[in-house]
């Protein structure tokens, strides 16, 4: 079954039809239609298409009143201002076009796939090898999730690529403090430690291995040798280097599964999976004279790009020791994206503090013809920092980087206390308290971050991210469990549409609110944008709340037929909360 028009849509079109009727010559004309708090919805491409006829745009908008063939879809239109048209759409089309999205048997509430879906690969959570992961991790792993939920919900087939640090000097230098110090490496209880206590135990001896590699020249030199082993494929260095990825791998998947997130082994390629490509992407941009070689470096330059004495900063393919940076490896990792996975968009979910980077990746692939901007681009989904209550970066009480799975930990008991505080009748087993803990504290933490705009920094306030009220996650979910409540109660009464009821203020703003999921949905897919729904979710459950106080569903009992109706109104707002949050990587409980 096809998705239903949305009103804007069903709008849409019987005002393109009218403009193309008023004035032939200029069709098709867009007639920038938006929803309007004057109005149901506004259009403003009036104006535009006056100037270009060179016409009165009131005299037009008027011609084009009397054009618009209102199909019991528009109840009145009033022409405004310099020529803006106000719209009005009859109740009967609000409830009838709700009744078709909520009968949809794909359960899509309206939202068509797109009509030209692509494949984009979208590089996102990347963990280190042997290191924790951190508060740092949060927001890639969050934001870009949800991303991933929006695109492949309108269609688009996307790749999922988990650009994990697993190569490189540092773990030449563990290698080599392992073998010099191999009693610090306790194997019998490595063999009984949980992947968390694995990992840090790993990540201890990775901070003890740093700090000699530091001070330490002559051990500094045989970590460096190390890593020319690892790079020439010697067995034993080899082996040891798998070991610590595949610890770190269960501890990774460890982390995703408390953050409620899928991670797929496939979909990890880290630095190494590209370390084949190196010496031939090297060669690539020498011979297109994209990079030349500066002071024994492969480098590229950029005109725009000078440091504070006014030399300019090259990007480093291969440094003056052979050995090779981020950014061949990076260079290498787009070759692969857009020739063997053949995307038509790459997608970096990064914090905006590597900006400078992805910009000269991005311009060398573009000089290398790997990307064109039209049919491949790149484009860097760049997010802030996490703040703590005095905004500064989110540290602990020693100063100390904040540890992921202390911070998960600590939500979920939040939440934890909460909803076994609203269990005030002691209805939920210990384990159904437990399973909703998770739920609501998880949701809070990522909704605190979608919630959002990527690009700006936001506190951690646990307090705020577990309340009840105010723009959280639990303020939604409550909101979600709140209507399953009321259709438990309602008896006999089933949620039915009635299209011949006049609506209420409150029902048609929550009616309207709910209509506009399918555009939230592609405008937040189309920009990338997870905060433009979360926006959306939490004027759905305000709106809710406003319909409930003023419109009785149950109690007082008002007539049958409204009754349905207003049960009707709460089933589809349910459905669309429920399905709003899962794109957002969210659970609603049915019960809280």
């Amino acid at each position: 079954m096809a998705p239903v028009k949305s009103l804007t849509a069903s709008v849409h079109q019987r005002l393109a039809d009218a403009l193309s009727a008023t004035l032939p010559e200029a069709a098709p004309v867009d007639p920038l239609l938006r929803r309007s708090d004057r109005a149901d919805f506004q259009a403003n491409g009036i104006l535009a298409l006056a100037k270009k006829a060179k016409a009165n745009p009131r005299e037009l908008a008027t011609q084009v009143v009397g054009n618009v063939d209102s199909g019991g879809v528009i109840k009145e239109i009033e022409v405004s201002g310099p020529g803006f048209l106000n719209i009005t759409l009859t109740d009967t089309a609000i409830i009838e076009n709700l009744a078709a999205r909520s009968a949809d048997s794909d359960g899509r509430l309206g939202v068509p796939f797109s009509d030209s879906p692509g494949t984009t690969v979208i590089d996102y959570a990347q963990p280190n090898v042997a290191k924790e992961m951190h508060v740092g991790h949060l927001r890639s792993a969050v934001i870009g999730d949800a991303v991933v939920q929006l695109l492949e919900f309108t269609g688009e087939n996307v790749v999922r690529r988990h650009h994990i640090g697993d190569w490189g000097t540092q773990f030449g230098m563990l290698i080599q403090y392992l073998d010099e110090h191999p009693h610090e490496l306790d194997h019998k209880a490595e063999a009984q430690a949980s992947g968390e206590e694995a990992m840090s135990n790993l990540d201890r001896l990775y901070k003890a291995a740093r700090k000699l590699f530091d001070s330490d020249e002559e051990f500094k030199t045989r970590a460096r040798l190390r890593v020319v082993d690892l790079q020439a494929g010697d067995p034993a260095t080899l082996a040891a280097w798998q070991k610590f990825v595949d610890e770190s791998k269960i501890y990774f998947f460890s982390v995703f599964e408390k953050l409620d997130m899928e991670i797929r082994d496939a979909d990890i390629v880290g630095e190494s999976g590209y370390n084949d490509m190196l010496d031939e992407t090297c060669r690539i941009l020498e011979e297109k004279k994209v990079a030349v070689h500066s002071e024994g470096a492969l480098c590229v330059f950029f005109d725009d790009v000078k440091g504070p004495d006014g030399n300019p900063v090259p990007l480093i393919i291969r440094k003056s020791d052979g050995g090779y940076g981020y950014a061949a490896t990076d260079l290498s990792a787009i070759r692969d994206r857009v020739f063997n996975l053949k995307a038509d968009n790459l997608i970096y979910v990064v914090d905006a503090r590597q900006s400078l980077h992805f910009k000269m990746v991005f311009e060398t692939a573009r000089r290398a013809g790997w990307l064109n901007g039209e049919d491949v681009k790149a484009y860097q989904l760049a997010f802030g920092t996490v703040l703590g209550k005095d905004g500064k970066p989110f540290k602990t009480r020693e100063g100390e980087t904040v540890r992921l799975v202390d911070l998960l930990d600590e939500a979920v008991d939040r939440a934890t206390t909460v909803v076994r505080e609203k269990d005030v009748l002691g209805q939920l087993s210990d384990a159904e308290v437990a399973e909703r803990g998770a739920q609501v504290g998880i949701g809070a933490v990522k909704y605190a971050d979608l919630s959002t705009s990527a690009n700006r920094d936001y506190k951690f306030d646990l307090d705020q991210m577990v309340s009840l009220n105010g723009d959280t996650s639990v303020y939604l979910q409550y909101a979600y469990a709140r209507i399953q409540s009321i259709l438990r109660k309602a008896g006999e009464v089933r949620p039915q549409a009635h299209p011949e009821l006049e609506l209420a203020d409150a029902e048609r703003a929550l009616a309207l609110h709910v209509d506009a999921f399918a555009e939230t949905v592609a405008e937040a897919a189309g920009e990338y944008a997870p905060h433009k729904m979360a926006a959306y979710l939490y004027q759905l459950a305000s709106l809710f709340t406003t319909f409930y106080d003023k419109c009785p569903v149950i109690k007082p009992a008002p007539p049958q037929n409204i009754a349905e109706n207003r049960l009707f109104l709460s089933d589809v707002t349910a459905k669309t909360l429920h399905q709003g949050m899962a794109l957002l990587g969210i659970r609603t409980p049915e019960r809280l």
